[in-house]
This record gives C-alpha cells, structure tokens and sequence, in this order.
C-alpha cells in the first residue's frame, strides 16, 4: 500500500452527495493539472491561465469512454486555498457520474483526500492559521446568520490579530525584561516589578473579555438549550407550537398527553434555540410517561435556559412549587399563562420568585406575549457581549476557552509571584508560559495529535 504524505496530490468530492445540478470534484497538489489534463479533452490546462474556468469533456483513459461535459477550473499556487496547484471539476451532479470522475483521478495518479485535509493543507502551508481553519468548520455548521457572521468574522483573522497582538505586547515585556537583568545599572528592580505586574493584569482583563463571550459562542455553534417545563396542562405544548408558528406538539385538555420531550431548533434574531417540550414533571403510575418524567428531568438538568409556565387560571400548588424551587438555580422565564381566563395567581402572589427571573404573562391560546418571550430569550444571549468585548471577537470552541484559561492561570502565577517578591526571573518563566500558550490557539506551536484530531472533524473535501 502507498505511504500517504502531505505532498500528494489529493482528491475528493466537494459537494453534497446525491442528485443535483452541479456536482464539484476538487484536485490539490503538484500534480494536479497534469492529472486532470489526462482525462480533460478542451484547452491545454497546462497553457490556461490561472483563476479560469474552461469548458470541455472528461474521458477516461483506459479506454477513451467519455464520462462527462464539464467545466473545469485551474488555479495556480500560491494563489488558492491549499498554496498549492488546484484544479476543481464541475461535472452534471448525480452519484454515479461524480465517483466515475473521482475515481478515474485515483486511477490516474491522485490519492483520495483525507477528512479536511484540504483545509489542513491550507494551515500547514501557512494560508490560515489554527482558528481560522477552526472557523471554516463554524461556517459550515452555522444554523442562523449570527452564527455565520461569528464564523466569517474569526475566518477573517480578527481573533488571530487580537492574540497576535497580546502576544507581541508579552514578547515586547520579556524583552524589556531581560535587558533590565542584564544591564541593572540602567534600571531598578522595582521598575522591571511593575512592568511585569501592570502588562500582566492588562492582559489578564483582555483573556478575561474573551473568556465571557465563550458560553455565547458555544450556544451559537449548538444552540440555547431552552426547556419548556410545568406541570400538566398548562398550556406549554401551546406555547411551544405558538415559538414554532407550526403545531409541533400534541394539544389537549387531557393532562399527561405529552409523553416524552419534544426537540425543535428555532431561530430568534440570529440565536438558535433547542426548543425542548418536557412531559409534566408529577409523579404518576403509568409507565410510558414515568419514562418521559425522567427524560424532562434530564433535560432540566442540561438546559441552558428554562421557561417554567404557570397556570393563571388555577391556584399554585405543590407540583408548582417544587417546579420553581428544582429551578431556583436556572435561568430562567416564568411565564403566567392563559391571560385570556380569570386570574387565581399572579405575579405580586407567588412568594417563590427570585429577583432575577424575568416574568412576563401571555395567552398562548391567543398568541399574546409570544413576541416579547421572543425578544426576551435574544436580549438574554445578547447581554453583555457587546460591554465585554469591544473586538466583537467570539470564543466558539472548547479548544480555544481552555488554552486561554490556562494563559490565565499563567498571568495570575506572575501576579501572585511579584506579590510574594519571588525572584524576576522566575517570575519571567510564568510569562513565558503564557506567550506559548496563547500561540497553541493560533496554532503557533501544536502536537501533531491536536492536528490529526482536529482535521478528522471535517467532512470530506473541505
């Protein structure tokens, strides 16, 4: 079996399989117009110009078949995605047709890409750095506009700039550092204290205005996990239909019709919410919606966010107390619903409210009150982004939060050690550490594990 490198020529479908108009196989290395002109009859690719499209016919070969009309695309490095040669095919979309094509580019000297190599390529070849590449796979995952323009945003370099930035003004420091050791007459130890101390809080605050936009940028990629809870019958099958305009969920004035959680993804000004319908949290006999109990519970458990609906037509009782008290650490919407009937409760009479929930009253039935829950849930997710972090960059992976919590820890060492007068230059170690950790994020210095396992996280051709 050939060895696999990086500089073979590699290739793969880069577009949806099935049927469709257009499907686009896609060539990356040095020998990819020599591959694609083997079976292209047309222009001479290896004569046309680069960035040009060029119309002709694919045959194969083996045995001269002609396999399709195409129109074929040339790029020559270092001007394309990967900074190598590519060549993209756009043959007439349908699976057979487009794994013939692909499979004569194997046969005639290509080797089938790896998941994301192409885009692997790409960071190797110094074309994007570790969080833009990270940003590719952001952009084809986004399910709301927000997501996507968080996503082009961080493509763009812009998180890349911001930690290149608080790199350089760490290196600037280190080096001021050094000279002040090794030429003291020139400088006093308590000068080179408080340069180390007042660079390492300043970076500290902006790691720490990073670090507030993760859970925002981690609900954009997955969505706000939003569970509808309350007891039986009280009208959050209604208000889960009336968020969706679609009548997602069962509705009736039987209690304990739904019997297990109803998921739907929604979007609210840019925010994708998981809507998440629980069977009414009771305790009952029936098996089938026992099991959807616990389901509700679990889903409590991992919510994000939690609306807990109460009936105003019918007085408080225990279910609902132990509903408001099994979310007394959430944040969370306490909606008062069926507005439209003769109130038994209200806002001003339930003694379980804390001062931080936001209530509002509605009539599902009616559709009052469904946009200000709306609006609600947006200025929930949008609040302090903007006061936080004035750069509009977004912390979107787990990866990146964690690598600047470690910087973090390095910052509060240096702190912590000037403030214990530790000696400079084991203070400078601390400070050193940092500036290697940030560089991870933009992939700087890397294991070649976090590579492989990143990269294998991407669909084929990308």
């Amino acid at each position: 079996m050939p060895t696999v490198t990086e500089y073979d020529t590699i290739t793969a479908i880069s577009t949806p399989p099935g049927e469709g108009a257009i499907s686009v196989v896609r060539l990356s290395g040095d020998q990819s117009i020599e591959i694609a002109s083997k079976l292209f009859k047309g222009s001479d690719l290896n004569k046309v110009a680069s960035h040009t499209i060029n119309y002709g016919h694919l045959y194969d070969p083996e045995n001269g078949s002609l396999i399709d009309e195409v129109m074929v695309s040339v790029m020559r490095a270092p001007k394309t995605f990967t900074r190598e040669d590519i060549v993209e095919i756009n043959t007439h979309g349908g699976i057979v047709a487009t794994n013939k094509v692909l499979q004569t580019l194997i046969g005639s000297g290509a080797r089938m890409a790896e998941p994301g190599e192409f885009t692997k390529r790409a960071f190797l070849n110094g074309r994007i750095d570790l969080t833009q590449a990270e940003s590719v796979m952001d952009l084809i995952r986004a399910k709301t506009d927000k997501a996507m323009q968080v996503a082009v945003n961080q493509l763009d370099g812009n998180l890349n700039h911001l930690i290149s930035n608080l790199r350089q003004e760490i290196l600037d420091t280190l080096a001021q550092v050094e000279v002040n050791i090794d030429y003291p007459e020139y400088d006093t130890e308590q000068m080179t204290t408080d340069l180390l101390l007042e660079k390492a809080k300043l970076v500290s605050q902006s790691i720490d205005s990073l670090l507030k936009t993760a859970t925002s940028g981690q609900i954009l990629q997955h969505g706000l996990a939003t569970a509808i809870v309350g007891k039986p019958n009280v009208g959050k099958s209604s208000l889960l239909n009336r968020l969706l305009d679609e009548d997602k969920a069962i509705v009736t004035d039987v209690a304990g019709t739904t019997r297990d959680i109803v998921e739907q993804y929604i979007n609210i000004d840019g925010v994708p919410l998981k809507l998440i319908d629980t069977a009414g949290v009771r305790e009952t006999d029936d098996v089938v919606e026992k099991i959807g109990v616990e389901r509700s519970r679990q889903a409590l458990k991992d919510a994000d966010l939690v609306i807990v609906v109460l009936d105003s037509s019918r007085d408080l009782e225990e279910e609902d107390r132990e509903l408001l008290e099994a979310t007394s650490d959430k944040k969370r919407i306490i909606i008062f619903n069926k507005d439209d009937l003769v109130h038994k409760i209200s806002p001003e009479n339930v003694d379980q409210l804390k001062e931080d929930d936001i209530v509002l009253v509605t009539s599902a039935i009616k559709n009052d009150g469904i946009e200000t829950i709306k609006s609600t849930i947006s200025d929930i997710f949008n609040e302090g982004i903007e006061d936080n972090n004035s750069s509009n960059v977004i912390i979107t992976n787990a990866r990146q939060a964690g690598l600047l919590l470690q910087a973090k820890d390095s910052l509060n060492e240096v702190i912590n050690g000037i403030e214990m007068d530790m000696p400079i230059d084991l203070v400078q170690i601390d400070m050193t550490t940092c500036w290697e950790t940030l560089g991870e994020i933009i992939g700087e210095s890397y294991p070649d594990e976090l590579i492989t396992q990143l990269f294998s996280q991407f669909c084929l051709g990308k």
